[in-house]
């Protein structure tokens, strides 16, 4: 018999490809939300691999017009060079969010809210996302494929068991699953397949004058950190050392404690 020894990087990669065909064969209608960061884009790639360079169902972009205009620049290339079925979802303005939220947390709602709209108009029953467990301890207790309520609400204390790659797709009426076929990865993974397969980047993830963006998000909630990596390879050294946390530019992380464990719950990505 002949025995196949796969790589690590190779491994993960057959993993997520398996999720996102079980997802597609049984969740129907489904999306993707594209937030056009190394960990979407990195998924993106995969699924174009799992479907032969094809990508059946659309990619969506929550669109708050907040982001870094390299961000809208690499959006309109990919999409287009990759013959993407891309979607612009306009978000909701800030003034209708929760005021009680901090002030960071209520811009980054705005997405939540736009997500509902979403939903609610294309009864999708899958939402495929690009979160990892490592970014946030939030997002640690995800499972793969994760059960919302009708209102987006996500029960985290009551979530299904997943042994042995056997997955619960089925959900009531009304319901979606948001499906994350990256959980198992890190951000260290993300970046080592990302240089492995020549997978494209918002250059702003590249050190300029001494600053990059470790993490993208809205111009308006999102900070570069100081660094020297300039390519690829070294982000990869820089991350092999470093003890920051890798949302630290993200201004809503430093918000009061549970503000993100409220904006998960109510259906934030």
């Amino acid at each position: 018999m002949l025995e196949v020894t796969l790589d690590y990087l190779s491994r993960l990669e057959h993993e997520t490809v398996f999720i996102l065909r079980e997802a597609f064969a049984r969740v129907k209608p489904m999306a993707m939300l594209w937030s056009i960061g190394k960990d979407s884009t990195a998924l993106l790639w995969m699924i174009r691999k799992c479907f032969f360079g094809h990508v059946p169902f659309p990619m969506i972009q929550l669109d708050t017009e907040m982001e870094l205009p390299e961000v809208y620049e690499f959006r309109d290339r990919i999409a287009k060079e990759w013959n993407l079925d891309f979607r612009a979802e306009l978000c909701p303005p800030e003034s209708e969010m929760d005021p009680t939220l901090p002030p960071a947390s209520r811009a980054a709602a705005r997405k939540t809210a736009g997500l509902k709209a979403l939903i609610e108009r294309e009864s999708y029953r899958g939402i495929v996302l690009g979160i990892r467990r490592d970014e946030q301890s939030m997002r640690a207790k995800e499972r793969v494929f994760s059960p919302r309520a009708r209102d987006g609400v996500w029960d985290f204390r009551n979530q299904p068991p997943e042994f042995w790659d056997i997955y619960k797709m089925d959900i009531p009426e009304g319901c979606h699953l948001r499906i994350h076929p990256l959980l198992h990865w890190t951000e260290l993974d993300i970046w080592r397949y990302t240089l492995r397969e020549g997978i494209p980047i918002v250059p702003l993830y590249l050190a300029r004058d001494g600053w990059r963006y470790r993490s993208l998000g809205e111009k308006n909630i999102t900070t570069p950190i100081r660094s020297e990596a300039s390519s690829i390879e070294e982000i990869i050294s820089e991350l092999e050392q470093t003890r920051t946390p890798e949302r630290a530019g993200r201004t809503m992380d430093h918000d009061s404690e549970d503000s993100f464990e409220r904006l998960r719950a109510s259906g934030y990505m």
